[in-house]
């Protein structure tokens, strides 16, 4: 009873992340003076391997995000370009959009298309196309209101331009979000592998006290027992 009690009271983060232990009353913790540590400096390490591989999972996704995210906001940038430019092209007025956290900010955009000849309108759009890092091609865009997403495994999908701007927007936040939250676990978690290594030392020192303090008693009980004999 009093073991699942404990679980229920433990704190976690919001992620439901256990928060380490401290131990303060290293003699109660192990279970008295007399008591073994082998089974607790166990117990330490096993938790202390949980955190690390927690720790390493976390720093597996942060890099992915990392990386993820610049690709993310690229490629709204050049959605919200077509779709800006498409809707000029229309005579169409132009939407007040929220910011989507994107590089290419709405001024740059409007900066780009009244940069366009009123003949540049007609022409199809030209653009250069990353074959590789440093290998490009040159090619018209066809535009027809719509752009191809991949979407994974091969998978393309294409979307209305405004469509695909609501997408990338959500996909964009949430990778935004997970990247925060990926961060906040990472400081949670060195929080706890700091809090283990302190318990370990903490049992550690004791142990080492008491094995002192142990021999210096068997130590002065020999000398006197000793003391005692020579004055038999």
């Amino acid at each position: 009873m009093a073991s699942k009690a404990g679980k229920a009271q433990m704190e976690l983060n919001p992620r439901g992340i256990p928060r380490a232990p401290f131990v303060d009353n290293v003699e109660e913790y192990v279970g008295g003076k007399d008591a073994e540590i082998d089974g607790v400096i166990k117990k330490f390490q096993e938790t202390s391997a949980k955190y690390r591989y927690m720790e390493l999972n976390l720093q597996q996704r942060r890099k992915a995000l990392l990386a993820k995210i610049p690709d993310m906001e690229q490629t709204l940038s050049v959605v919200n370009f077509l779709a800006a430019r498409r809707r000029k092209a229309l005579g169409e007025e132009e939407e007040e959009e929220k910011g989507d956290g994107s590089d290419l900010e709405d001024d740059d955009i409007d900066a780009l298309l009244d940069g366009e000849d009123e003949d540049d309108k007609e022409k199809p759009l030209t653009t250069l196309f990353e074959l590789n890092d440093t290998l490009y091609a040159e090619a018209q865009v066809q535009e027809t209101g719509e752009v191809g997403l991949w979407l994974g495994a091969n998978t393309m999908l294409m979307y209305p331009l405004g469509e695909a701007a609501e997408l990338l927007s959500s996909k964009l936040s949430g990778a935004k979000k997970n990247l925060a939250e990926v961060v906040e676990d990472l400081e949670w978690i060195r929080e706890q592998v700091t809090v283990m290594e302190v318990n370990f030392a903490r049992v550690h020192n004791w142990d080492v006290k008491r094995r002192r303090d142990r021999k210096t008693t068997e130590s002065h009980l020999r000398t006197k027992g000793d003391d005692s004999d020579d004055e038999k």
